[in-house]
């Protein structure tokens, strides 16, 4: 099912300046037993993005109307929301009056194998580079060209996700993840102030994880510092948590603080999510 500007359809104008140009926004939610999960933490990241970008904001309280219209008829699936700057205005100059267009729809939940979790995935460096940009870093902008040029770089089903690095050679994140690696028992994740997205994921595991005794230290690191981890998982709202257990052709085991943060991340869940939608 799909709601266009809360409408049952699934057709936008031609002109809208999210199909002209990618002008707009958009988050993807885990749907579990009926409830998007972190659903406000979402909206918080949508409104943020739309402040940054000069797109009016729809308000919290119609996107969660509307997505509830969608999420009734389901227990497990992604709630995908869009939002653009609508149509008008001459080429890249936005027209004086934005109304914004909302999508909202409603698909299956991927199943991916209990092993990508218990025992972790493969992975690969991408040749695909981030560019920088403080303006948009961290923002879920509909211009997703790097990820799409990164994620076509294999087709081997064997390797589940891309880390990315950005122009200066650091590596930032996943084609679809963020990064988190450990060494000598000290947990790190690469800044997103100048590109990659601020997942949901990394928003919780750097807010909670300080209280198990492990704070996240944010700092730039090279893909060598990155091999040299004793530790190494990757983050997103749909999958979680997966450690990765190979990483080009180093191998890593999948440690003590990897196996705490998914089962804090697990009690985070159970604690907010009966209060959050």
């Amino acid at each position: 099912m799909i709601l266009v500007n809360g409408s049952d359809n699934d057709h936008i104008e031609l002109s809208d300046r999210g199909f002209q140009y990618g002008d707009g926004l958009f988050e993807t939610i885990a749907v579990r037993n009926g409830k998007p999960v972190c659903f406000d933490r979402h909206l918080a990241r949508l409104k943020d993005g739309c402040e940054r970008l000069y797109i009016p904001f729809p308000g919290a309280e119609l996107l969660t109307l509307e997505s509830r219209q969608l999420v009734q008829q389901t227990t497990d699936s992604v709630l995908k929301i869009i939002l653009t700057r609508g149509s008008g205005g001459r080429g890249y100059r936005q027209p004086d009056t934005v109304n914004t267009t909302r999508v909202l729809s409603l698909h299956p939940f991927p199943e991916y194998p209990s092993s990508y979790k218990e025992t972790g995935i493969i992975t690969r460096f991408c040749n695909t580079r981030l560019g920088t940009n403080p303006s948009l870093a961290g923002i879920k902008h509909l211009n997703r060209l790097e990820q799409v040029m990164a994620r076509a770089e294999w087709s081997d089903p064997s390797i589940q996700e891309g880390i990315m690095l950005d122009i200066n050679g650091y590596v930032i994140e996943g084609t679809m993840t963020n990064l988190f690696y450990v060494k000598n028992n000290r947990l790190y994740t690469s800044p997103i102030d100048q590109s990659g997205i601020a997942g949901i994921i990394r928003s919780i595991i750097m807010q909670v994880s300080s209280s198990y005794g492990y704070p996240v230290i944010v700092h730039n690191f090279t893909k060598e510092q990155l091999l040299s981890a004793d530790e190494l998982f990757l983050t997103n709202s749909i999958v979680g948590i997966w450690p990765v257990r190979q990483l080009e052709e180093t191998f890593f085991d999948k440690g003590l603080i990897t196996q705490r943060i998914q089962a804090m991340l697990t009690q985070f869940y159970n604690e907010t999510i009966k209060d959050d939608f």
